[in-house]
């Protein structure tokens, strides 16, 4: 598969995860948190998909696109590993990471964290959703949507 067939597949799982969690997460109060902003897509969807609720997006630094930049009070820059542990006890109703950078070695190193930070910011009940396996006691995986190929994309609930 060429390189930019499986961007496509992995972006697509991400959307259809995504919508398919709505009514899951409008179960739960709490922000919705976004660790890698990048340029922005992702964030909008969330935007759109999750009106009147508090988005607050992290990255090394703000590369978005101006109409898909959050407002100063919730955009977080800087080492997401540090910055995103002012915010464990938040209470998430949803956290999503696609921080992974398809270098084994590196996300090995992501890895030795990311599942923590996740768990450590959802609420009970909150989701997360992430392109990295998130092994973690407290987060109990659930069923991908149809169509998506197990280890594309990850989805869990915070028990």
């Amino acid at each position: 598969m060429s390189r930019l067939d499986s961007f496509i597949r992995r972006l697509t799982a991400q959307r259809d995860i995504l919508n398919s969690i709505i009514d899951l997460v409008g179960e739960t109060p709490g922000p919705v948190l976004e660790f890698g902003l990048g340029n922005g897509r992702t964030y909008d969807h969330l935007r759109e998909n999750f009106p009147g609720r508090r988005i607050v997006a992290f990255d090394w630094e703000v590369r978005s696109y101006s109409a898909s930049t959050p407002e100063a009070q919730d955009m977080v820059t800087g080492n997401i590993r540090e910055s995103g542990q002012a915010f464990v006890g938040i209470g998430a109703a949803l956290a999503h990471a696609d921080i992974g950078t398809g270098h084994d070695e590196i996300d090995a190193v992501t890895l030795t964290w990311l599942p923590q930070l996740m768990a450590g910011v959802l609420a009970h009940n909150g989701i997360a959703v992430s392109g990295l396996p998130l092994e973690h006691p407290e987060l109990m995986a659930l069923p991908l949507p149809d169509g998506i190929k197990e280890g594309r994309y990850f989805l869990y609930r915070r028990t």
